[in-house]
């Protein structure tokens, strides 16, 4: 596995698989689902701006908007020059992962989406403030992090670094605020009819997003829909048996075609 410039290489040969990560993650958090995934392709992960080692400016430096971080997955897969990708992308990825395969289709083979819906207006980030604000200015050690959070633990180890005071979340909240809080005043229903490679939208049975939601994205873009019951927001994580399942037998069936 290599690392440059927000890329994390994790290996493989053949087609290009492109993975997004959430809000607040970062690439490294694909590990677990990459080690398989490169039985099919060479897996590449990216971090978002503002996220884990991205050299791309902040969305408070520079105002970037859905189509801006759809943007810079366009230029990692022109760089690599190995496209169409498949691109697999969780929550915030998956919105990205929509508007890429929408504004350049020609650079997309196929897209999955895991527990993101492209309607959330209305909501806002006052309540994710307070949730944010009541965690630990710092963990005392990765061992605390895990604990803290739980079944989601593992992810999270990643998304933090090590600090004097202890371990520290890697993304700015004040940068985190700002990205989500566009998809609390629009839609992206437009990107979503304009689809036209296949689509698998995994959702997750304790899901957040609103209710309807991702079975009507897969149904507009004619995509697939599977419900994990039981699985969190992180399905790959909190289901990653029925995770690997359903990804691999759409790769295996579009890689066929």
């Amino acid at each position: 596995m290599r690392h440059g410039d927000g890329v994390v290489d994790f290996g493989g040969q053949g087609p290009l698989i492109v993975l997004l990560h959430g809000l607040m993650g970062r690439a490294t958090t694909w590990w677990r689902v990459a080690r398989h995934l490169t039985a099919y392709g060479h897996v590449v992960g990216l971090d978002a701006r503002a996220h884990g080692r991205s050299p791309r400016p902040s969305p408070r430096e520079v105002p970037a908007r859905v189509e801006d971080f759809a943007g810079d997955v366009a230029e990692l897969i022109e760089r690599l020059d190995e496209g169409p990708a498949v691109v697999i992308g969780h929550s915030m990825g998956g919105l990205h992962a929509i508007v890429l395969a929408a504004t350049r289709p020609e650079l997309v083979r196929g897209v999955v989406t895991e527990d993101i819906a492209p309607d959330q207006r209305g909501r806002t980030v006052d309540d994710w403030r307070a949730h944010f604000e009541s965690w630990p200015d710092a963990f005392t050690s990765l061992a605390h992090v895990r604990e803290f959070f739980g079944d989601t633990g593992d992810y999270f180890v990643e998304c933090v670094t090590e600090h004097d005071d202890g371990y520290r979340l890697i993304a700015d909240l004040e940068d985190l605020y700002v990205i989500a809080a566009e998809w609390g005043r629009r839609d992206y229903w437009s990107y979503v009819d304009k689809l036209a490679c296949p689509l698998l939208v995994i959702e997750a049975g304790d899901t957040a997003m609103p209710e309807g939601g991702q079975a009507e994205l897969a149904r507009r873009a004619g995509g697939r829909h599977l419900v994990v019951e039981g699985a969190g927001h992180v399905v790959h994580d909190s289901a990653p048996e029925q995770y690997r399942g359903a990804v691999e037998a759409f790769l295996s069936e579009l890689f066929s075609r």
